[in-house]
């Protein structure tokens, strides 16, 4: 592959994007598809903020929104696009849709989200992997984030919807067994290999 691939994995908490996005990278790598797992927010110095950000006392919605965007361009500049350079596939944990779904939902304006993120790449392939926030709930175990309410989460995934309908976005339905979830992952992943 002369230059690489950029695929997000997109969800509401509890989607099973994590889980997914790790085994999509164990599965493409023994087909011999040089490829690389990261996620979002990064390990980098913005994402370390709002990782701490997220489990503390509320902050205004703007500033989460800008340093997201920080956070993502600092991502595509030292991770991403160096990766694609050498012709890896990238599976992104979380990228540019959550960005725009969970910032947009939080800030109610999500023109202005959208222009904050202009400047990022879009992903090759983006994939929601599709849940109701009382499934995605149920599924979490231990510390929860502000974000991670009911009332909330549905916003946010009627965010994600927009995006699917526009065709951003591919929706798996991920309340089915896992095994069918990474199956039908694993096929739209194969097809645009097929066609890169």
């Amino acid at each position: 592959m002369a230059s690489g691939l950029l695929i997000s994995l997109e969800g509401v908490d509890g989607a099973g994007k994590t889980t997914i996005a790790r085994r999509l990278v164990r599965w493409l790598r023994g087909r011999g598809v040089e490829a690389r797992y990261t996620r979002e927010p990064t390990g980098g110095p913005y994402g370390r903020l709002l990782r701490r950000l997220a489990h503390g006392r509320r902050v205004d919605p703007r500033v989460e929104a800008l340093l997201f965007a920080a956070d993502r361009l600092y991502h595509l500049e030292r991770v991403v696009e160096p990766l694609l350079g050498e012709g890896y596939v990238v599976v992104s944990d979380r990228y540019l849709h959550s960005s725009l779904a969970y910032q947009g939902a939080s800030v109610g304006d999500l023109g202005w989200v959208e222009e904050l993120n202009r400047f990022a790449r879009r992903p090759d392939l983006g994939i929601l992997l599709d849940v109701r926030p009382e499934v995605g709930l149920g599924r979490l175990r231990g510390r929860r984030s502000r974000f991670e309410r009911e009332e909330f989460l549905g916003r946010v995934r009627e965010v994600y919807l927009r995006y699917v309908d526009r065709g951003d976005l591919l929706r798996v339905d991920a309340e089915k067994p896992l095994e069918e979830v990474f199956s039908e992952v694993a096929g739209i992943v194969e097809d645009l290999l097929r066609l890169a």
